[in-house]
């Protein structure tokens, strides 16, 4: 079984991420999504609309997501790799080439981003 890992906040869930969700899943067996906790956006000084547990249960129910893991920090994909034997890494390409010191542990995989869209924009949308 081919197992894939991915990272992010997810917050304010929109169609580039079930896309990016997609495309993920096309390329493994089991998808897992290691979800940033409300703890760890705050020392990326980030805020979500949606706070951890909610934001989990909407992942969770996309049929192309297997498993919700929390991300607590910046340092931890490499033992989420090594744990959940992870062949294939994702992540959106406008973070290319910042994982490759996973390359000896499993591919990476640097996937476009759905133009177009994006939490932010719709953020700035709503504050219009």
């Amino acid at each position: 079984m081919k197992i894939g890992i991915t990272y992010g906040t997810f917050d304010i869930l929109h169609y580039g991420h079930v896309r990016l969700l997609k495309r993920a899943k096309s390329k493994v067996d089991f998808l897992i999504v290691a979800l940033s906790t409300d703890e760890f956006n705050k020392l990326k000084n980030k805020t979500s609309f949606y706070n951890y547990k909610i934001r989990k249960e909407l992942l969770s129910s996309i049929k192309y997501v297997d498993k919700v893991i929390p991300e607590n920090t910046w340092n931890q994909k490499i033992k989420d790799v090594k744990k959940y034997n992870v062949d294939v890494f994702f992540m959106g390409d406008d973070w290319k080439d910042k994982f490759n010191f996973l390359k000896p542990y499993c591919e990476i995989v640097y996937l476009s981003r759905t133009k177009g869209i994006s939490s932010t924009y719709i953020k700035s949308k709503i504050n219009q």
